[in-house]
């Protein structure tokens, strides 16, 4: 079966008790923080993957990964890894978080905004930036992800979903290089 399809259908099920118990927008926040801890720490999938390492010593991890305690984890996130557990998916924990994140998103008109810019942006410049941005979307909520990347050399390059703006420095030069070799 289509491993991209699995996580889909275990988050739209996730999503769906999450609205009968009115609790999506605790899963999402706990949902970003796993998937921020699978970014940041790559072993952790691969434990997930070791057959040597028990179910409840996974589900164990995936609680403390969403930031949770086991005497406080949430109820529909704990009924979410028993049923991982139940059915052999715990290692697909990280695809289902993103999948339920891009889900969430979809459904509550969320734009996900990532700007890298050559040096740090000023407050005003962002703010600046931002509203640009929310009057080209007219609609929705737009979370920010701000990076720098020097070798922009200057400008910035803003991706919403996927589509991308580049005004950097080093995107004209290239295109100045293409025009004059043409």
């Amino acid at each position: 079966m289509d491993k991209g399809l699995i996580p889909r259908r275990y988050a739209k099920a996730l999503y769906e008790v999450g609205a009968e118990r009115q609790d999506n927008d605790r899963l999402y926040a706990l949902m970003q923080t796993l998937a921020s801890v699978f970014a940041s720490q790559p072993l952790l999938a691969k434990t997930l993957a070791n057959p040597f390492v028990s179910d409840d010593e996974k589900m164990s991890l995936l609680t403390k990964a969403a930031g949770e305690t086991e005497a406080t984890a949430d109820a529909t996130y704990s009924d979410f890894l028993k049923l991982l557990k139940e059915n052999g998916r715990l290692d697909m924990a990280r695809e289902i978080a993103l999948a339920f994140i891009s889900l969430y998103r979809s459904e509550h008109e969320i734009y996900r905004v990532t700007v890298q810019s050559a040096a740090p942006m000023a407050a005003a410049e962002r703010e600046r930036l931002e509203k640009v941005i929310a009057g080209h979307i007219g609609h929705g909520t737009m979370e920010y992800d701000y990076s720098v990347d020097p070798a922009l050399i200057g400008g910035f390059i803003v991706t919403v979903n996927s589509e991308r703006l580049d005004a950097s420095v080093r995107h004209q030069l290239e295109e100045m290089k293409l025009h004059l070799l043409n």
